[in-house]
């Protein structure tokens, strides 16, 4: 494995074992690579709202996560400055999601993501957009080789 995706699967995977949020929503860290991750999840009853189609919040959640993954890969702590979503086709209780995420610029302490999320046909649910923002600090404790 290069250095670049052996960086950016740790970054993730350390940042994936301190998400309490995503773990709880049934989320699962796919892959990671240098500005790119794919998160999948599972529509669960509980997700559901009244026209019984997914909450739309989960869809932004499952995108957020991916993007979450994918600024930070470069072991440079990152947040999000702006989101937004659009929603294509009602996800279905049942339905196997995932959210591909893949940076489109990186510049400064800026960057601009795409997410595409999925189901288990491939037909397509919602397009995201992420703005990330580096912050101070990094995503693997000091402890943690990077």
């Amino acid at each position: 494995m290069n250095d670049c995706l052996d960086l950016a699967s740790r970054c993730a995977q350390a940042l994936f074992q301190r998400d309490q949020a995503s773990q709880g929503m049934g989320m699962r860290l796919l892959a990671a690579g240098p500005g790119s991750a794919r998160v999948g999840m599972s529509v669960r009853e509980d997700m559901l709202q009244g026209h019984g189609t997914c909450h739309g919040g989960y869809l932004f959640a499952l995108a957020d996560s991916a993007f979450a993954f994918a600024c930070n890969s470069y072991n440079d702590a990152t947040v999000a400055m702006g989101c937004s979503i659009d929603y294509i086709a009602p996800a279905r209780l049942g339905d196997t999601l995932t959210a591909a995420c893949i940076e489109q610029s990186r510049s400064g302490r800026t960057g601009n993501y795409d997410v595409r999320i999925e189901n288990q046909q491939g037909e397509l649910i919602a397009l995201f957009h992420g703005k990330s923002y580096k912050v101070r600090g990094s995503v693997l404790n000091s402890e943690t080789p990077a």
